[in-house]
């Protein structure tokens, strides 16, 4: 079921402030952050796959390159090796990429789906010149050579979840639809896109949990849990670039929270914060209250788990170190957590 939304034109999200300080979000995600060694070697190759298969070129590339899909994989999947680390950041980069097209109006909506989803169905047979899905032509190919058929249908499962949303976002914006907090938490879980990267935590094991383990409600709130922190922290960590665009209000929750709790700017920030640690203690709640499918599957079932906990903690220190959001202030903000803004 779609959220509902009430309707207005202009939301109510006007700033007096300059700047704003971050919730301690680093030391409040007590998990244990690791990097692939393979980072350096991925990074390099899938570079040179947007200028091959994506036909980037500069400016474009360079703000692609800059952000580095490689290092974003390598602390989000930490135990790839090389092959399924390169697979993980030609898909990072691709989840980009068509997010932005998307998003600035380069690239229809629903012929990204239709394009994407039938590059997926079929990469090897189905024909396209459009951009988006070549590049999903190409590293769904070779997430197919290892990834079993559960993880698969995930990956395609959550791939439309996200063009929905997405789709149901652009039409709000064009028709001045705000949101309440709870219709844009309901869109967010699946606009993050997280319910495809998910099933690559899999696809790296090279392990393909049964529907029984994945439809678990244990298991499901582990996921929402951890869907939520990275998209709520992500919201923190955007909101100055977004603000600045002016179009906030369907992209973050700090300036949803702005408008329906009518907070000041400081004051959503530390709201949306506290959600990141409450998430993180559904997160370890839940964790402590998984059933046991036999040894096997239970052991699985550990893999996948930390594979969400990677992400949390992963996601989170690479929008510090990725000049994306910062730029070269990055440093700086994860030091002393002060974020100015930019003027409109």
């Amino acid at each position: 079921m779609l959220p509902t939304v009430t309707h207005t034109t202009t939301p109510d999200c006007e700033l007096s402030q300059s700047q704003f300080i971050l919730p301690d979000l680093i030391n409040d995600c007590h998990y244990p952050l690791r990097k692939s060694t393979h980072h350096h070697e991925v990074s390099r190759a899938s570079d040179q796959w947007l200028t091959n298969i994506a036909q980037l070129v500069e400016p474009e590339i360079r703000g692609y390159i800059d952000m580095d899909a490689g290092a974003f994989a390598a602390v989000c999947y930490p135990d790839a090796d090389a092959f399924h680390l390169r697979v993980c950041s030609d898909f990072l980069n691709w989840l980009f990429i068509i997010d932005d097209w998307m998003e600035y109006d380069v690239l229809d909506v629903q012929r990204a789906r239709e394009s994407c989803i039938s590059a997926f169905r079929d990469p090897i047979n189905f024909d396209t010149e459009q951009l988006g899905a070549k590049m999903c032509k190409s590293f769904f190919n070779r997430f197919r050579e290892t990834a079993g058929p559960g993880c698969t249908e995930r990956f395609i499962h959550g791939s439309e979840l996200f063009f929905t949303a997405v789709a149901k976002q652009v039409d709000d914006r064009a028709k001045g639809n705000v949101y309440n907090l709870e219709s844009y938490i309901t869109l967010r879980r699946n606009i993050s896109g997280l319910k495809i990267c998910f099933p690559l935590i899999e696809f790296v094991a090279r392990i393909d949990l049964p529907n029984e383990v994945m439809s678990h409600p244990v298991v499901m709130a582990l996921e929402v849990a951890a869907n939520d922190h990275v998209a709520w922290s992500n919201d923190i960590l955007s909101y100055k670039k977004e603000e600045s665009r002016g179009d906030a209000h369907w992209h973050n929750i700090v300036a949803v929270l702005m408008h329906d709790r009518g907070l000041d700017l400081q004051s959503a920030i530390d709201y949306a914060g506290q959600m990141c640690k409450d998430a993180i203690q559904r997160f370890d709640s839940n964790r402590d209250i998984l059933p046991s499918w036999g040894e096997e599957v239970d052991r699985q079932v550990v893999i996948y788990i930390e594979g969400l906990q990677n992400w949390m903690v992963g996601s989170l220190h690479w929008h510090f170190d990725s000049p994306r959001y910062f730029g070269k202030d990055r440093h700086a903000v994860k030091r002393d957590r002060v974020v100015k803004l930019l003027p409109k």
